[in-house]
């Protein structure tokens, strides 16, 4: 549906009580209807507060758009607005093509292009997101809908995230508003008249679409257990069969595949010219197929790929896989020895290049000791789980429920602001406003799973134990078309490939020498001397495709 969204060219950090159950078969079902729809209502815009603030009514046009969209914020600078006169949608903040042309700027993989994204200003005086805006292309793992979502997996469904999007920060509602922003989005469904770009492009009104009217076409007729007549249904369930919608759309966003293996960039090509399997058998996890490719790569693969009758249209580079890129591939996989070991393969498992798991990689420390000075996370005082739970607004992020919490471990150091910082998973582990115990026994399985064997056997079933496992551990990202995704790393910290490996280079150093708090024990088994960081940016930009 694309191709729609460049005909309405003229047309991501939240908290949130739950809607309605969602189960996995139900999250896992989506009919092309249902990705369509989701399209839509994933380039609505009037469900942001600015525009319940602003516009007379949900058919009126704004006045004057959100200032926030007068321009696409970059690392260095900013671009043109593409979404200028209107208010929040979601893909303001997970462009596309939007800046194909644009000079500075280029193609997105649903990500934006700041280090944290804007949001709409309020009385609470935030300018931006706490954390970067990650890619949404091939978010769900390959087992299915299972897993959680958001760096800090705060959230248990792909449901549960659109709808806490649709009514939290991001689109301009303060915690104590949700009920205001659930109310607000259902007017605007029920309201909608049908005469609106998007309503034209997609089938008619939301009353008549969600209803599969007779008028409607049938190729946007959704299945008849996710039809809903708007009139007679509640408010929340309203929110809760949009964000059902938006997120079968983004379960279809997905890297170029054939039969199942992935076969967009110089790496799949690479392996397919070498006859390496691009994809693990059906009983082969992703970490043992990953060494099966390691063990024929050294056995066989010679075979290089040369810029020829596959060129990149959307990268300025080669589409190639060189001696270089097999150099940076043989560090990547190498998982022991003395010197030149990547270990990345050990969070960053083919062909996915992720685990979904998450991990401390020492981010959050590098962030707070270049405001405070070195060794200044490791002094910081973090409560335990006792003295969390006896004053939770002094250290909680600010939920519906608790609005007035103080969100200090999850937000971006800044100058004399000591003991402000993002702690990732431990804003959610343990956490009352995420009471759901499916998602918490996750969260603690994560949690473990992020530590050495011998330490998760004696804190499982511990959670004063695990909450300190859960300290700067942030969900692993995938690593394909980062040429489409910078800048790096949860606080878009790192502009450049070269950067990102430097960093792990010297964080691996701090991990074995026992001053990296909390760190991934994977992270000490990286050894990289500082000629290793060109071929492994090399492999990680063969990664890269023309996606579109």
């Amino acid at each position: 549906m694309k191709l729609i969204f460049i005909i309405l060219m003229g047309t991501a950090m939240l908290s949130v009580a739950r809607p309605p159950a969602v189960h996995a078969q139900e999250e896992a079902a989506a009919d092309p209807a249902s990705v369509t729809l989701g399209e839509r209502l994933f380039l609505e815009s009037r469900f942001a507060q600015y525009f319940f603030a602003h516009a007379a009514g949900p058919n009126a046009d704004l006045v004057e758009g959100d200032p926030t969209l007068a321009v696409t914020t970059t690392a260095t600078g900013s671009l043109p607005g593409p979404f200028a006169g209107r208010s929040m949608s979601c893909r303001a903040c997970h462009l596309v093509d939007e800046h194909h042309l644009t000079a500075g700027g280029g193609n997105r993989t649903y990500a934006d292009f700041a280090s944290r994204s804007p949001v709409p200003a309020r009385d609470d005086g935030d300018a931006a997101t706490p954390r970067n805006s990650p890619s949404l292309v091939s978010i769900i793992p390959p087992a299915g809908p299972s897993g959680v979502f958001h760096f800090d997996g705060e959230f248990p469904t792909l449901v549960d995230l659109v709808a806490a999007t649709f009514t939290g920060r991001n689109f301009g509602w303060l915690p104590h508003e949700h009920a205001t922003a659930v109310a607000h989005i259902a007017a605007v469904i029920r309201g909608d008249d049908g005469r609106g770009a998007l309503a034209r492009a997609f089938g008619g009104s939301y009353r008549q679409v969600l209803a599969a009217a007779r008028n409607v076409p049938e190729e946007l007729h959704l299945a008849p257990e996710r039809r809903l007549d708007v009139d007679r249904a509640s408010d929340d369930h309203i929110l809760h069969l949009v964000s059902t919608l938006v997120a079968a759309y983004l379960r279809s966003l997905s890297f170029a595949t054939v039969d199942g293996a992935f076969d967009g960039s110089p790496f799949d090509a690479f392996l397919e010219r070498n006859s390496i399997p691009r994809a693990p058998r059906s009983t082969q996890s992703a970490l043992a197929y990953s060494r099966d490719v390691r063990d024929r790569l050294a056995r066989r693969a010679r075979l290089i790929v040369r810029d020829g009758p596959h060129r990149f249209a959307l990268h300025d580079q080669p589409f190639a896989f060189g001696r270089k890129e097999r150099r940076g591939l043989q560090i990547f996989l190498r998982e022991h020895g003395r010197s030149r070991v990547g270990n990345c393969v050990a969070c960053h498992p083919l062909p996915t290049f992720t685990d979904f798991r998450a991990h401390n990689t020492g981010v959050s420390q590098r962030a707070y000791d270049a405001t405070h000075g070195e060794g200044s996370f490791v002094a910081l005082a973090i409560p335990s789980l006792a003295a969390r739970d006896a004053t939770p607004d002094a250290f909680l992020p600010p939920t519906p429920q608790r609005p007035a919490a103080s969100g200090r471990f999850r937000r971006r150091p800044a100058a004399g602001r000591p003991g402000e910082v993002d702690l990732g998973l431990w804003n959610v582990f343990a956490n009352p406003d995420f009471p759901g115990r499916s998602h918490q026994r996750r969260l603690a399985a994560i949690a473990c799973r992020s530590l050495e064997p011998s330490a998760c056997r004696s804190v499982r079933g511990d959670t004063a134990g695990l909450l300190e496992a859960t300290i700067a551990v942030f969900k692993t990202p995938g690593l394909r078309d980062l040429g489409h995704s910078d800048p790096y790393f949860h606080d878009g910290s790192a502009a450049t490939l070269e950067e990102v490996v430097e960093f792990y280079r010297t964080t691996s150093e701090l991990a074995r020498a026992g001053l990296l708090r909390n760190a991934a024990p994977e992270l000490a088994a990286i050894r990289l001397d500082p000629a290793d960081v060109e071929p492994l940016a090399a492999f990680l930009r063969s990664l890269n495709e023309d996606y579109n």
